[in-house]
């Protein structure tokens, strides 16, 4: 009888710590590669965010990433 063939998980995450950091300078084949970033914050802080989003008519995610860019601005010598 033959074995199925080894799946790959759907979330596969490298076993080291250097191999999360070179899998997320790999470069993508997709257009729009993003990177996760997941802080903790109080409930009445992310209460607040989601209220702020709400009412500019955004999603968190966008106007979190709007904010951190203009927080972060790209310099010259920066990598794209």
């Amino acid at each position: 009888m033959t074995k199925p063939p080894h799946k790959r998980g759907f979330a596969a995450r490298p076993t080291d710590p250097d191999g999360w950091i070179k899998a997320a300078e790999q470069p993508s084949s997709g257009a729009g590669f993003t990177a996760r970033l997941t802080i903790d914050v109080t409930p009445d802080l992310r209460g607040r965010i989601k209220i702020a989003a709400f009412q500019r008519g955004v999603t968190v995610a966008d106007m979190l990433r709007d904010l951190l860019a203009r927080e972060f601005p790209q310099t010259s010598g920066d990598p794209s």
